[in-house]
């Protein structure tokens, strides 16, 4: 965690320099940008480990910029605001946020904040690898593979159709109501639930491709499940 680099997306100078001073106290280095498309330019050179996106910024708002990145990848995101119409929003994390601050904050608290979702982050990527059945869902490189007779085969995936796979293994004896699902595979999206049963039929096809027939089971009057272990 010591050295990451911090993302500050702020276009009030006064408060991206205080947040600036009280990460560099904790160690963290910082990058500033003061508005959506500078904050994706930085993002996609600089690749930094953790963003603070204000959501009120000019060119893209907070919520476009959070939507680019998570299309682009699961760097952790926190967002700020000042604005209940955003808080309603945030407030379950459907939009694929880490966590979120409100407007006037403690510095302090954000310090901690970052500390404790850079914690969390690095704790599930130290998973690395989940497996069930034949399937191996590689969380650090974003792929999956299925193994049959000693051949490791990785599956062409969308990200979609990644997130939906990687989110059922991460809880393998539940069954999953398709707007949990659309949460999960689409966070940035306004897509209708009936999206899920093209996804997971498409991720069925690639799996039975691939030797895993009857991989995802519907469950009815709920949505889906993976199949028990063989």
């Amino acid at each position: 965690m010591d050295n990451s680099l911090v993302l500050i997306v702020e276009d009030e100078h006064a408060i991206a320099r205080i947040l600036e001073g009280y990460l560099h106290r904790e160690g963290f280095r910082t990058v500033r940008a003061a508005d959506g498309e500078t904050a994706l330019q930085h993002h996609a050179l600089l690749k930094p480990d953790i963003v603070l996106l204000d959501i009120r910024i000019p060119r893209l708002d907070g919520f476009a910029v959070l939507a680019r990145i998570r299309a682009a990848g699961t760097t952790p995101v926190i967002m700020v605001t000042a604005l209940a119409d955003d808080i309603d929003r945030l407030s379950g994390l459907h939009l694929g946020a880490d966590d979120y601050v409100l407007k006037p904050f403690n510095p302090q608290e954000v310090v901690a904040r970052v500390k404790a979702v850079l914690r969390r982050t690095l704790g599930q990527q130290r998973q690395e690898i989940l497996r069930y059945r034949s399937v191996e869902v590689d969380f650090d490189s974003h792929l999956a593979f299925v193994r049959s007779n000693g051949q490791r085969t990785a599956l062409t995936l969308t990200l979609s159709e990644f997130r939906l796979l990687a989110h059922m293994i991460r809880h393998p004896q539940q069954a999953f109501g398709r707007a949990e699902l659309l949460d999960a595979c689409m966070p940035e999206s306004d897509a209708l639930e009936r999206t899920v049963d093209t996804h997971v039929s498409n991720l069925r096809r690639k799996l039975e491709e691939l030797g895993e027939p009857g991989m995802l089971p519907s469950v009815r009057g709920i949505g889906y499940r993976l199949a028990d272990p063989q």
